[in-house]
């Protein structure tokens, strides 16, 4: 939580994203993505209508989806084979690597 440099913002987001203060566009990216975890059969195209209209590209929406996809699935696999999650040195260490070299270090380019 503290990578963006304030840990109480962020927890702020966390613990309700509508009422945080936040850019129209990543409020409308996370409504977009709770539907679409929480209640994919209900999803349409207004849903990303909407997203596009408060100013989320197509691009960003996709992507978007893109990441809560790899999520769920990285989360039931955790779940399936009894991962625990890093702590300590271990997090912090995976942590600087991240934001210093970026996500995409663990991506497969294409």
């Amino acid at each position: 939580m503290a990578a963006s440099g304030d840990s109480d913002h962020v927890a702020r987001i966390l613990s309700d994203y509508r009422t945080a203060a936040i850019d129209a566009r990543l409020r409308a990216t996370l409504e977009f993505l709770e539907k679409l975890v929480i209640a994919p059969d209900a999803m349409t195209p207004e849903d990303a209508r909407r997203a596009v209209t408060a100013g989320v590209s197509k691009q960003a929406l996709r992507e978007a989806a893109y990441v809560a996809f790899v999520f769920g699935v990285m989360d039931r696999l955790a779940d399936a084979f009894g991962f625990e999650p890093e702590t300590g040195k271990e997090l912090v260490w995976t942590a600087r690597i991240l934001l210093r070299l970026g996500y995409g270090v663990g991506s497969v380019p294409g």
